[in-house]
């Protein structure tokens, strides 16, 4: 234990056991920090928001373009606006064009021409 004690004190450090199944949930959260990604879920029109698969961006890179050429390239050639719950609006839901950031968790329904 005294090892993991020094070992602690490093910067970018998660003591985990593969055999125990231990630490693996803040392995996975350091990762993710580390790694800037935001989670964004789809709301398809008329339907409960799909929590299940979540669109996976950079946090440098989270504009609604970015998120509409992550699920399809074409979608941005019929893009008229998107409907979004969440942070990174003032009121749920708010309507934003494609140059708008999204936050991590933020809900997105497309809206095509």
């Amino acid at each position: 234990m005294e090892e993991l004690e020094i070992l602690e004190k490093m910067p970018h450090y998660v003591p985990i056991s593969a055999a125990k199944e231990w630490n693996f949930e803040e392995l996975f959260e350091t990762i993710w920090e580390y790694l800037s990604f935001i989670r964004v879920y789809t709301k398809p029109k008329g339907m409960i928001p799909d929590y299940e698969q979540p669109v996976i961006l950079f946090r440098h890179q989270s504009s609604v373009e970015a998120f509409c050429s992550k699920i399809h390239r074409g979608i941005l050639g019929q893009f008229k606006h998107a409907f979004v719950w969440g942070s990174s609006v003032k009121h749920n839901p708010q309507k934003v064009g494609k140059n708008h950031l999204l936050m991590d968790e933020d809900i997105v329904q497309i809206i095509k021409k």
